[in-house]
């Protein structure tokens, strides 16, 4: 019988071919997808994000989580997608217009399926215009926007005033993060998220999604 705390320490301590085997296990014992998701994976992402906030533990060790969580998340995504189970969430999320670093907001990106959202990741230098489109395609609850460098941190209220202009801005929250942003920015433009690192972001995006 497969213990899914084993599973979520194994997705804790980044072994990929130890979360398949129990997850795979898992599947055949036939035990809900949903309790396989939450009490599994995503509750290893969280001790992950917790031990991340609190420098317990440090970059290198969350990509192995994360690769773990995919490992684990690739084998369930049928069988989660027949029972019906939902995400808690969709997110877009994407590097403003100008800006090529993506590596804060690729982790943001993991952590946030890790947390159990679903994620469209838009990638780099994204223009207002594109973040616009997105939203009207997929439709999300939350629209994730990043900068690292202080000269296109501009750009993010650039994306706000389009989605207001175009008459999305009360269908969606907005969550801000990156190196030079702070939570007065967040309140200066109007976004109703700021997240200081990844494991934060989650905690706020289940926040927002909660307040909805």
């Amino acid at each position: 019988m497969v213990e899914l705390k084993e599973l979520s320490e194994a997705l804790f301590h980044g072994d990929v071919l130890k979360v398949k085997e129990l997850t795979q296990m898992a599947l055949r014992e036939e035990v809900e997808p949903r309790e396989i998701l939450e009490q599994g994976l995503i509750k290893g992402m969280d001790v992950v994000g917790e031990k991340f906030k609190n420098n317990e533990i440090f970059l290198p060790e969350v990509l192995l989580a994360s690769q773990a969580m995919y490992g684990g998340l690739e084998l369930l995504q049928p069988t989660l997608v027949k029972s019906g189970v939902k995400a808690r969430g969709k997110v877009i999320i994407g590097t403003v217009k100008g800006d090529l670093h993506d590596i804060g907001k690729n982790l943001v990106a993991m952590m946030l399926k890790g947390g159990g959202f679903e994620v469209v990741d838009l990638g780099i230098d994204v223009s207002p215009e594109k973040f616009l489109r997105a939203t009207q395609e997929h439709k999300p609850d939350i629209v994730g926007i990043s900068a690292l460098l202080t000269t296109t941190m501009v750009g993010m209220a650039e994306v706000i005033n389009t989605l207001k202009r175009e008459g999305f801005r009360d269908r969606v929250k907005v969550m801000i993060g990156g190196a030079p942003v702070t939570q007065e920015f967040a309140d200066e433009i109007g976004a109703e998220g700021y997240a200081p690192d990844a494991a934060s972001a989650v905690d706020k995006a289940r926040e927002l999604i909660n307040n909805t």
